[in-house]
C-alpha cells in the first residue's frame, strides 16, 4: 500500500534493544521510504538491562509533553521490562493532553502496555502493535502487520475479521488490553483503567496455560472481568507443554473463563508477539461479532493521523 511519509519519534522505556542490528535495519527501512526517524540515540542507551536509567527514560516519555513540534508517531523500541518502574512519576496528564491535541499516534506493545493503560485513565487512545526491533526490523517484513498498522492509523473506521470456533457474538464495548501480565500487574493501582462493558484483547508470550489461566483468575476475582462484555484472545506464543500437561492447554483455559465468566472468549485473533499481529487502537468502540466460524471487530472513534 501506498504510504505518505511520516514522522516517527523513538522511545525506549523499557528494556535494552539487545538486537541492534534489527533497529538498525528498521531505521534504514523507515528512511529509504521517505520517513524521518527522530531520537535515534535512544537505540543505544543502555543502563543494565535497561535502555537507560529510570531518570532517562522518564525524561523521554515525559518530554513528550514538552516537543516544541510533535511528530505524527511515536514509536516503542522494544518491550522487556522496565515500564513499570516509571508509572509513579510518569506524567499522564500532561502527556494525555498534549498527544491527544494534535494527535500523535504512540504505539508499541508488551512491556509498553503498562503506560498504555496508565494512559488510558486519562482517556488517552494509544495503538497496540508493532515496534521498531522486533517488527519494523524482522528480516522479513510482515505485509500483514504493516498493512494492518497503517490502516489502523489512517482510517477513522476498519474491520478485523478472522477464523474462529462457532458460535454467536453480537455486541459492541470499549475495546482495550494488551499484554496480560501487564494488565494483570496494574490490578488494584491507579494505572488500570476502570472499563465498563469492555471488550478485552488479551496476548501474551512465554507464558505456559496455567499462568494465563491464574493471571484471567486474578482478573476475574478483583472484578475486573465483571465489567467486561466479552474477551477476545490474541496470540500466546512461545509456550511449551510437556506431557506432565496431560491434554491441559489453551483451550481449557478458555473453557474455564467461559464457564467462569459467562463471558463470549473469541479465539484465534492475529494480535500480540507473532510476526503477524494487528494494531488494535486502545479506547476505541468495537462491534464484536461472531457469525458460524467467522469473526469480526469493527473499530472506530480513535484518532487517525492527518
Amino acid at each position: 500500500m501506498s504510504v505518505t511519509p511520516r514522522t516517527f519519534h523513538l522511545i525506549a522505556p523499557s528494556g535494552y534493544c539487545v538486537n541492534q542490528e534489527a533497529a538498525q535495519l528498521a531505521v534504514s527501512r523507515l528512511v529509504t521510504q521517505g520517513h524521518n526517524v527522530e531520537n535515534r540515540a535512544a537505540l543505544a542507551r543502555r543502563d543494565r538491562r535497561f535502555a537507560g536509567s529510570d531518570a532517562e527514560r522518564l525524561a523521554e516519555l515525559n518530554g513528550l509533553a514538552e516537543l516544541p513540534s510533535l511528530p505524527d508517531i511515536v514509536l516503542a523500541v522494544r518491550g522487556g521490562y522496565g515500564a513499570s518502574r516509571l508509572l509513579a512519576d510518569l506524567n499522564c496528564d500532561a502527556l494525555s493532553a498534549r498527544l491527544r491535541d494534535q494527535p500523535v499516534a504512540l504505539c508499541g506493545h508488551s512491556d509498553f502496555t503498562a503506560i498504555q493503560l496508565a494512559l488510558l485513565t486519562r482517556g488517552l487512545i494509544s495503538f497496540s502493535g508493532p515496534m521498531l526491533a522486533g517488527n519494523f526490523g524482522a528480516k522479513t517484513l510482515s505485509d500483514f502487520t504493516l498493512d494492518h498498522f497503517w490502516r489502523a492509523l489512517t482510517s477513522p473506521k476498519f474491520k478485523l475479521e478472522w477464523q474462529t470456533p462457532e458460535q454467536q457474538v453480537d455486541l459492541s464495548g470499549t475495546v482495550w488490553g494488551g499484554n496480560l501480565a501487564m494488565i494483570t500487574s496494574l490490578a488494584g493501582t491507579p494505572w488500570l483503567p476502570v472499563t465498563e462493558e469492555g471488550i478485552l484483547v488479551i496476548e501474551d508470550v512465554n507464558e505456559h496455560p496455567y499462568k494465563v489461566e491464574r493471571m484471567l483468575l486474578q482478573l476475574a476475582q478483583s472484578g475486573v472481568l465483571a465489567r467486561q462484555k466479552a474477551i477476545v484472545t490474541g496470540s500466546f506464543t512461545h509456550a511449551r507443554l510437556t506431557d506432565y500437561d496431560n491434554g491441559y492447554d489453551f483451550d481449557s483455559v478458555w473453557t474455564l473463563i467461559r464457564q467462569l465468566t459467562r463471558l463470549p472468549v473469541v479465539t484465534g485473533l492475529e494480535f500480540g508477539h507473532g510476526w503477524n499481529t494487528v494494531t488494535l487502537p486502545l479506547g476505541a468502540c468495537g462491534h464484536l461479532q461472531v457469525e458460524g466460524t467467522r469473526g469480526s471487530l469493527t473499530l472506530s472513534g480513535h484518532p487517525t493521523l492527518r
